[in-house]
């Protein structure tokens, strides 16, 4: 196993879940030596990460957060800074959704995507900017496909990913040979408790693309940490539809029959896989 992250300390939102992208990035970065700071707002699913990284020989803390709260985001930031000397790497992944049209949407659950996906990335990524120029380090976005190609159902997500994006392709060249690196990662639908948990509400078009898992798109974001490459989408043949769909309305609204039927069908075989009735 590479270390390309010894001695490095990386901060990874979202990372409560134990088969979601956080988890997973944390374990693929402590895996190559870094220091990892693991945030969300559930503690007992930081925890369990914390004494599984370390039963791995791991070095990791625990950061209990709602990063609704920016005053919460400025402690965040603080805390780790005072406990390992500085930021290396900022995997933002905390994210959330709420399916379904918005005008059945209450106006404070919109709100909260917004501010969970796309506000506090911005106040982290900008409060960890001095460490990270002094250190030469990355910011690491996990966005979505969603945020290449509007999604109905999901119009608020949506927004909140293309903003996210749009962020850092401007803050990139804001950042231009100051050694910060600047990367998104942007996935289809994976195979975690996210997708699961809310199977019914999930548009049928989602499904009408290949399933990516956890740790695969965990591998693009340290991969992207190293490079800051500009942006990793998969899966790769996804994202190609996805940009030519945006790019050329008429065409996505002329396939978007097509998904939405194959995506039925794979949803009820996905459904089956998994044993939801």
């Amino acid at each position: 196993m590479l270390r390309r992250f010894a001695r490095k300390v990386v901060i990874v939102t979202g990372a409560s879940s134990p088969a979601g992208i956080g988890a997973a990035s944390a374990r693929r970065f402590a895996e190559e030596g870094a220091t990892v700071a693991v945030v969300a707002r559930g503690a007992s699913g930081l925890d369990a990460l914390v004494d599984e990284l370390r039963a791995r020989g791991g070095e990791a803390r625990a950061f209990p957060a709602d990063l609704t709260d920016i005053s919460a985001c400025e402690r965040l930031i603080q805390d780790v800074t005072e406990a390992f000397g500085g930021i290396d790497v900022l995997v933002n992944n905390a994210g959330a959704n709420v399916r379904g049209p918005v005008e059945h949407q209450d106006a404070r659950a919109l709100a909260g995507i917004l501010q969970i996906n796309l506000v506090a990335p911005v106040v982290l990524t900008r409060l960890a900017l001095p460490s990270l120029r002094s250190r030469r380090g990355a910011v690491v976005q996990v966005a979505s496909i969603a945020g290449q190609i509007p999604l109905a159902s999901e119009a608020t997500y949506s927004a909140s990913k293309f903003g996210l994006r749009a962020f850092t392709f401007a803050l990139r060249d804001e950042l231009e040979n100051t050694g910060v690196r600047l990367a998104v990662v942007s996935p289809g639908p994976v195979e975690t408790g996210f997708l699961l948990q809310e199977l019914d509400d999930v548009p049928d078009i989602i499904f009408a693309q290949p399933m990516s898992s956890a740790d695969q798109v965990a591998a693009l974001v340290v991969e992207s940490a190293v490079d800051g490459r500009r942006e990793r989408t998969i899966p790769v043949q996804t994202g190609i539809l996805a940009r030519l769909g945006a790019a050329v309305p008429p065409l996505r609204r002329a396939l978007v029959p097509l998904m939405e039927t194959r995506g039925r069908a794979m949803k009820e075989a996905f459904r089956a896989r998994h044993g939801r009735s």
